[in-house]
């Protein structure tokens, strides 16, 4: 691997996919390596320390979900995951154990290489500044991406993070769905707010229900917890 080469893990049980995406990925630059079962992603995961995992639900062993949360269990790491096509239960399930991003089956190899770099895009972005934020009992830290309420660590995934920061930005301000998919997930297209959705569920579960107020219609606001 060339030196500052991000290395991708494919994880995906059917072989014509898991080739064709690594090819791809492979052509614009990354360094690929492959796992077909749940346990060996997981293996492959902690011994190779990818940038990105591209992750599939179904898989022999145990399914993608189970691999997605021993793995950000270990380090956070953005995770894309590819699901069967209106499986909105895997989905769901998906982005609340942690995956970043999903495609549904059948993608096209040009979309996922879009979304590969996208994200990295996002989670190596110019670096956050150093000073602490600090609302009420929510204290965040950009440098360590470390954030405690009332004292209490919670762990986040690298998207869950940076949608905190973003909203901590503007406390009180009123951030469209669209703006924040925008803006945090840097997709053109709004079609993805079930995902902005998602992961503004998790971190209610993860630091309190009354942290994110949901304003019908519009979008959601960071309120300053007491």
């Amino acid at each position: 691997m060339h030196e500052g080469q991000r290395r991708v893990l494919v994880v995906e049980d059917e072989l014509t996919i898991a080739e064709s995406v690594a090819a791809r990925l492979r052509a614009e630059g990354f360094a690929v390596d492959l796992a077909h079962d749940g346990p060996a992603a997981v293996a492959a995961a902690a011994r190779l320390s990818p940038d990105l995992v591209v992750l599939d639900v179904m898989l022999p062993g145990f399914d993608g979900l189970e691999v997605c949360r021993r793995i950000q269990a270990e380090r956070p790491v953005p995770v894309l995951m590819l699901t069967a096509r209106d499986d909105e239960m895997d989905l769901l399930v998906g982005l609340a154990v942690g995956a970043d991003d999903y495609l549904t089956k059948p993608f096209s190899i040009r979309e996922l290489a879009a979304r590969v770099h996208a994200l990295l895009r996002r989670v190596s972005r110019a670096a956050p500044p150093p000073q602490r934020i600090v609302l009420g009992e929510l204290e965040i830290d950009p440098v360590e991406r470390r954030v405690t309420r009332a004292g209490t660590e919670a762990h986040l995934t690298p998207t869950e993070f940076e949608l905190l920061v973003h909203l901590a930005g503007r406390p009180r301000a009123v951030q469209a769905r669209e703006r924040l998919l925008t803006e945090v997930w840097g997709w053109a297209e709004s079609s993805g707010t079930r995902t902005v959705d998602s992961h503004i569920k998790a971190l209610r579960r993860k630091l309190g229900a009354d942290l994110i107020r949901t304003v019908h219609g519009v979008g959601y606001a960071l309120e300053v917890p007491r």
